[in-house]
This record gives C-alpha cells, structure tokens and sequence, in this order.
C-alpha cells in the first residue's frame, strides 16, 4: 500500500470519529497563552479531521474556523465542571481533547487527552497577588504536591504538553504514567508587520511577559545603570503596587517605559523599531514572545535556562539571569552589525521548525494512538 493510500485510510479512520475539543478556554476579550493556542490549534486541526466544538460563549464561536460544528456546555468555572464526563457520555465521543487539565472524568466512557503546559507553579508557588485569598490558599495547596496532579492527569489515556524540555520533568517526577505527546507552539502571526531597522547600537530592550517574581524583571531594571542611552519598555499589563516596587530600582537617569498592555500591532512596531528582545527568566513552560522575536527577525538576549535554549537555538544570546552586568554586556555586544545578522538569520532559521500546521499533526498523532 503507497504512502497516499495509507494517508487516505487514515484520514477516512479519523472523519469517522466523534472527536470534541474544549474551546471553552478562548477567552473573547482578553485572549491570553490558552485562548491563542486554542485558536490556533482549532484552526489548523479543522484541516485535518472533523470536529465538534465545546463552548460556553457564542463569543468564542466567532474565533473558530468558519462553519464549525460547536455544542454549547456550560463554563470551565461551574459548578458542574466535576460532572462534565457523564454529561458529555450521553453525546457518545469516541475521543475529548482539553487544553487544560481540568475537566471532570468522572464515570467517562471515551478516550481522553488532557494538556498540562508547564510546572512552573510546582517550582515558584507564589500565586498572582490579585487573586482572592481563597483561590491563593487553594493555589498553594494544589501545587504544595504531585499527588494531585498525578490523579488528574492518569484520570486520561494521554497527556499533552508544549515542549521537549517539560516532556523531559514530566517524566523525572513520574507525573504521570500515561503517553506524553509534545505538541510545540509557533510563533503568533503579526499583522505585516513593519521591516526590522536597528541602529548601530539598538536603542531599545523590549520585554513582554508578566511580573510575577519567577520573571525576574528586577534584573533587567537594573541592568539599565550599565546601558545608557537606551530603553528598557515593559509592554504587558501590570497591577499598580507592582508597578510602584519595579519603579523604585529604577536607576537613576535610565529610561524604562511601563506601557501597561499592548495592542498586538502595537506590539510588533516596538519589536521591530530599533530593539533587542529580553528577559531574565528563571523559568519558563516554554517563552512564545521569544519565538515571536526569532520569527520576526529580532536578536534576543534570554536567560540560559534549558527551556529557552530550546525555544532560541543559535538564534539568541544567552546570560546569567542573575547577572545584570553579564545581560548589558550581551546587550553591548549585540552593537556588532555582523554579530546581529549571524544572530538574526541563525533565529529565521530554527523557528522555521515551528509551525501550527506541525503542532496540528503531532495533536492528531496522540489522537490516532487512542484509536
């Protein structure tokens, strides 16, 4: 039998299966890592086989593939969530995907494929200090052992999760006895954005991420006594007591821009106008805005922790994240136009294994090994 052939059979195999994906997660108006992946993902796996959705808002309908088959359940956050399994019994899937681990398993009676992206809270357990006190009491707990999140994630037949790396501690703590199927992001898709222009020394230091203290963004403020005449932007959302304790390391003279949360075209104009993409992590489940600046063609300047040498390649600069004068060094050093255009062409080249259309048939791979 030729390899179309096998092709064709398989894919006949799979349209014949009820197969459900938990979009329930996209989140309208304030997409955030889970919505995008789930956009994402819906999209290029639509291609592939036949779906139906699982929503709870005719909002996340609209960032679905067009005509797509949707069921409407009710919210990740209800009360019901623990019942989710008997409910979706009586609709007879053969396969359930969820981008989250959350999902009741309860009494199921089809195959199921749960996600877990990282275990970063494992290793900082401090939760947002937003959240109310009762989810912050409950936040520790959970994380406080593996216990839990073992029993959760052997309630499915196979474990999906977003890296090599996170694979490679899944597999260390003994999280799970079940297949782990790596299934990598790609960079997010900018809008045309506009041609890459540096200087001869990059005036601008770019970095997206949140504030939690695990970021480290404290050393990158710090870093900015040791550059001057450049800006540091800081472009995501931050609480206002957050931003008053990043502000007094400031230090003197230095430019730091808080943008407070950005547009995404707004986004790639910054990446794109004279900068360099950084920051001092201490860990990461895997750093997409990394990838985004790799994608795009900006040199990047990242912590050397095994997850972000995964994500970056050749294609960044790595330093001690502990080591402010170590990261304006590389910084400095990146003033060299033919040690940019070896960085920048080395990054084009490694993202180019990253794609949706990949992360799509490694999903359908775990989703065929159930069958």
């Amino acid at each position: 039998m030729t390899t179309s052939v096998l092709e064709a059979v398989c894919y006949n195999h799979l349209s014949d299966m009820k197969f459900i994906f938990d979009a329930r997660y996209i989140r309208p108006n304030s997409p955030d890592g889970i919505s995008n992946y789930s956009i994402h993902m819906a999209r290029e796996l639509s291609k592939l086989m036949s779906i139906t959705f699982l929503v709870c808002d005719e909002r996340q309908v609209a960032l679905l593939p067009s005509k797509a088959k949707v069921m409407y359940f009710h919210k990740p956050t209800s009360v019901k969530e623990p019942l989710s399994a008997l409910l979706l019994n009586k609709y007879k899937p053969d396969v359930v995907y969820s981008p989250m681990q959350t999902i009741g398993t309860l009494g199921r009676k089809y195959k199921l494929i749960l996600t877990l992206m990282d275990m970063i809270y494992y290793h900082h357990r401090t939760p947002p200090k937003e959240l109310p006190a009762a989810i912050r009491f409950g936040w520790r707990l959970y994380h406080f052992t593996y216990i839990p999140q073992r029993l959760v994630l052997n309630s499915a037949d196979a474990v999906v999760t977003i890296s090599e790396t996170t694979k490679k501690l899944f597999e260390k703590t003994r999280l799970t006895k079940r297949p782990i199927f790596v299934v990598r992001l790609a960079p997010d898709a900018f809008n045309k954005p506009s041609k890459v222009v540096h200087s001869q020394s990059p005036r601008n230091i770019v970095y997206m991420g949140s504030f939690m203290v695990y970021k480290n963004v404290e050393v990158l403020i710090s870093a900015m006594k040791y550059l001057p005449g450049r800006t540091l932007h800081l472009l995501s959302r931050i609480t206002p007591e957050r931003e008053r304790e990043l502000r007094q390391l400031i230090p003197r003279g230095a430019e730091v821009i808080f943008h407070r949360g950005v547009s995404e075209e707004k986004y790639a104009e910054l990446l794109t106008d004279d900068a360099i993409f950084a920051t001092a992590s201490l860990d990461e489940g895997y750093g997409l805005p990394v990838a985004d600046a790799l994608s795009l063609g900006v040199p990047a300047v990242i912590s050397d922790i095994d997850i972000f040498h995964e994500v970056g390649g050749k294609g960044a600069l790595y330093f001690n994240p502990h080591d402010p004068k170590e990261f304006a060094a590389r910084i400095i050093s990146l003033d060299d136009p033919a040690l940019r255009r070896r960085l920048i062409a080395a990054g084009k080249k490694h993202m180019k294994q990253f794609s949706w259309n990949e992360a799509a048939q490694s999903l359908k791979a775990a989703i065929k090994s159930l069958r």
